[in-house]
């Protein structure tokens, strides 16, 4: 008898796993998942619908070492090289920093033909400071000879929607503010499904911008339908960090306060429970473990709060 039961116990728990499966609409595979110092975990996202292995990768700061990360973990069954060449798609680039593209350069030799997606600033700089002759070699199709046309640049336009080349995923780009540059947030699509990521942004209230405002009134009625199964946004220092030394960036109390002005556009019950994914957090470790403490007591809102590890998969 208690064979039998142990059977239908494991029987219903695989249902009840093969179910949820089959309701989540994206995977994440984080690539890196800090601000820095650390250069071997920097902002990098792999994303996909659930059953396919067609990804888009959000930032590129981090790519190689992530991979190997995530076959560690067993997400991937294929060697690094390979995933790299056959399952990135495309790269989507919030802003030119190092810290969101150094993986995207290193790799570039190594790596096949695809597109990369940027607002026009961005990928300026991508041609005119990295993929030169003097600094590594240009390859891109635009810019200084010689040219060797591994990758594409598609300019971005705010608000409208694009169709990823080889996906089944389309992706629309909003600005935001990021001290003396613009950075961008992408509002991922997969059917009727929505995964929002924020590159590097400071808050409406220190960058004295309506960006934030803007994209929270594009979401709440994705948050109203239960469409929008992610947030991923950035906490990078704690508190007690200097509004003037933040330099385009969240604190836990920037976060919640921008969570608090969704809240007024979306309802406090559609908020309760919403994923938000917390990126870019910076270290050193103490600096990390006050950021998360300080976003368990400001967490008035009942958000869920996950914390991304590298190279271990995430599904929404």
């Amino acid at each position: 008898m208690k064979f039998k039961h142990a059977v239908l116990f494991a029987l219903l728990a695989f249902f009840i796993s093969s179910v949820s499966a089959q309701t989540r609409s994206f995977k994440i595979v984080p690539l890196g998942v800090l601000g820095g110092i650390d250069e071997s975990n920097l902002s990098a996202y792999m994303i996909a619908p659930t059953s396919s292995n067609n990804y888009i990768c959000l930032d590129a700061g981090t790519l190689h070492y992530g991979i190997e990360k995530a076959i560690a973990n067993k997400v991937f069954t294929i060697p690094a090289d390979e995933v790299l060449k056959k399952y990135i798609k495309g790269y989507f680039i919030s802003h030119a920093h190092l810290d969101h593209i150094a993986g995207l350069i290193i790799n570039s030799p190594n790596d096949t033909n695809k597109n990369i997606y940027a607002f026009a600033d961005c990928i300026n700089t991508i041609k005119t400071h990295y993929f030169t002759p003097t600094s590594w070699s240009n390859f891109g199709n635009e810019g200084e000879a010689p040219i060797l046309n591994k990758y594409t640049y598609h300019v971005l336009k705010p608000a409208t929607e694009i169709t990823v080349d080889n996906t089944s995923l389309t992706v629309t780009a909003f600005p935001l503010s990021h001290a003396n540059l613009t950075s961008t947030a992408f509002l991922v699509k997969n059917k009727d499904s929505y995964l929002l990521y924020l590159g590097d942004t400071g808050s409406d209230e220190i960058e004295k911008s309506n960006n934030l405002q803007n994209l929270w009134q594009t979401i709440a009625p994705l948050i109203k339908s239960k469409q929008l199964k992610a947030i991923m946004i950035e906490v990078s220092f704690p508190d007690e960090h200097p509004d003037k030394s933040l330099f385009g960036h969240l604190t836990p109390r920037l976060l919640m306060a921008e969570m608090d002005k969704l809240r007024g556009l979306s309802g406090k019950a559609a908020m309760k429970n919403l994923n938000v994914v917390i990126t870019h957090l910076k270290p050193p470790v103490k600096s990390i473990a006050k950021i998360k403490k300080q976003l368990a007591a400001e967490n008035k809102l009942r958000l869920h709060l996950i914390y991304p590890v590298q190279g271990r998969v995430l599904g929404f």
